[in-house]
């Protein structure tokens, strides 16, 4: 469980940072330049994503449970699964979808913690998915407060909507039928 929140103080201290500390952000960033600074916070991202991952695999089998939901409450994840591909995608894809909900990756995270949420009650799993939906909404929220930065995404364009879009169902596809099951062991209905 130590390796876990290690992981998640790590994952999401560096991605709090602009919310919490911009102006430190962008003096660090000015001074070192803009790629050394995406180096270093990618390499401290992927540490904490690292320890996040090998910490939630070794705690979600001893966990202890909080809760318990109704074996229906599956198909609701998945009812709210269904767009979480679409707007990964989009957030890379330009396009229409991107434009009206300005940041799609974030919605697309809010929906998969609330989704695992719905059937998931162990304790690492409320530290997982209650700290990605926790970080997620004040850091939209801020968003609206903060200079835009440049998004990394591909040049914009009508096509990309559709490439979100059928893409995030072939996605949506394989991992409700095999890839789920495959990696995590646990099949999502």
């Amino acid at each position: 469980m130590n390796k876990l929140i290690v992981g998640l103080v790590i994952f999401f201290g560096v991605h709090s940072i602009s919310m919490l500390a911009l102006g430190w952000r962008n003096r660090v960033a000015e001074r070192l330049g803009t790629r050394a600074w995406q180096g270093i916070y990618s390499l401290i991202a992927l540490i904490g994503f690292y320890f996040l991952v090998a910490g939630y695999g070794a705690a979600r089998s001893s966990a202890a449970v909080l809760y318990t939901t109704p074996p229906a409450f599956r198909y609701l994840a998945a009812l709210l699964m269904l767009p979480v591909f679409t707007l990964a995608l989009a957030s890379v894809f330009a396009g229409r979808i991107r434009a009206r909900i300005g940041h799609p990756l974030l919605l697309a995270a809010m929906l998969w913690a609330a989704a695992h949420l719905l059937t998931n009650g162990s304790v690492a799993d409320v530290l997982l998915f209650g700290a990605f939906l926790a970080w997620a909404i004040p850091v939209r929220l801020s968003l609206a407060r903060r200079p835009a930065r440049p998004p990394i995404a591909l040049p914009a364009s009508q096509v990309n909507d559709t490439i979100a879009v059928v893409g995030g169902l072939a996605l949506y596809a394989v991992f409700m039928l095999w890839l789920h099951a495959w990696w995590l062991g646990v099949p999502p209905l």
